[in-house]
């Protein structure tokens, strides 16, 4: 089986809702256990790994395509 790939800031989609009605959690720890925080109303939880791996679904916004292309606003041309 093909192992999940996702990483630390990335928004991820979860098999149940969030006793809040969101589904949409933000991952904000990694390690064994693995930090979410509900993207509904920003409660956190610690979950074990393997479990969620089991149910997450897939990532909704990866944390490297926001920071991937920042803008120029910075430099100017004379």
């Amino acid at each position: 089986m093909e192992r999940k790939v996702f990483q630390l800031g990335d928004i991820v989609l979860m098999k149940k809702n969030h006793p809040c009605g969101s589904n949409e959690m933000e991952i904000i720890r990694m390690g064994m256990d693995i930090r979410i925080k509900c993207v509904g109303c920003k409660h956190s939880v610690l979950v074990p790994r393997a479990k969620f791996e089991k149910n997450m679904r897939k990532v909704i916004r990866s944390a490297a395509e926001s920071s991937a292309d920042p803008s120029d606003a910075g430099t100017e041309s004379s």
